[in-house]
């Protein structure tokens, strides 16, 4: 293609004008997935915050009913390793993709985990299995926390070297068993295949 000028013009590709999205578009996006799954939950029936009509940003005690009902607890260890290992995973699997679309696709896969946990099967699974008796699921407040986390243990993973998320993904699972006896491990060993001297230990 020639222009006015004479100067040799490479026809150009409707798609290629198109600009590739930028973080905060991907940011923007995540945020409505999460919001999305916010009112999932809410029409399961979830409760929007914990039933004592407080909201906190830390709860310390795991035998308390305000646990998985505000903003922070021990649990939320876990949901930040969700983070590094979902940064990991989809490095692997699809590293050429702009870091944006892996990180909604982990947002989608802990939003689907969020409402998934929230069903009567995986609440009454986690009676059974594990010392959580007196689980009754997690409030929407404390869901969405979650993915946040997971967010902020993805962006994590992506600035620091391998050798730090590693190392503080080991020592989140070891503080957390050595304070409330559970971690991210434990916890889906016991949801798998529940062994009984765990669950003993557990709630010495």
């Amino acid at each position: 293609m020639v222009g006015k000028g004479g100067n040799a013009k490479m026809p150009v590709d409707a798609a290629a004008r198109t600009k590739s999205l930028k973080m905060h578009h991907y940011l923007l996006i995540a945020g409505l997935m999460i919001a999305a799954a916010a009112v999932i939950l809410l029409l399961m029936g979830r409760n929007p915050i914990c039933t004592c009509g407080n909201v906190k940003l830390w709860v310390g005690e795991t035998n308390s009913p305000d646990n998985s009902q505000h903003i922070a607890d021990w649990y939320t260890l876990s949901h930040i390793i969700h983070g590094f290992l979902f940064y990991g995973i989809f490095w692997i699997i699809a590293g050429k993709i702009p870091i944006g679309q892996r990180l909604l696709m982990a947002v989608a896969v802990e939003a689907a985990w969020e409402i998934f946990e929230n069903t009567d099967m995986v609440i009454n699974r986690y009676r059974e299995a594990t010392i959580a008796l007196g689980y009754v699921g997690d409030s929407v407040l404390n869901s969405v926390s979650d993915m946040l986390f997971m967010v902020l243990g993805f962006f994590f993973a992506a600035r620091a070297p391998l050798w730090l998320t590693i190392v503080l993904a080991i020592f989140f699972e070891l503080l957390a068993a050595w304070v409330i006896r559970d971690n991210l491990s434990l916890n889906i060993l016991m949801l798998l295949y529940p062994v009984s001297a765990v669950k003993i230990w557990q709630g010495m």
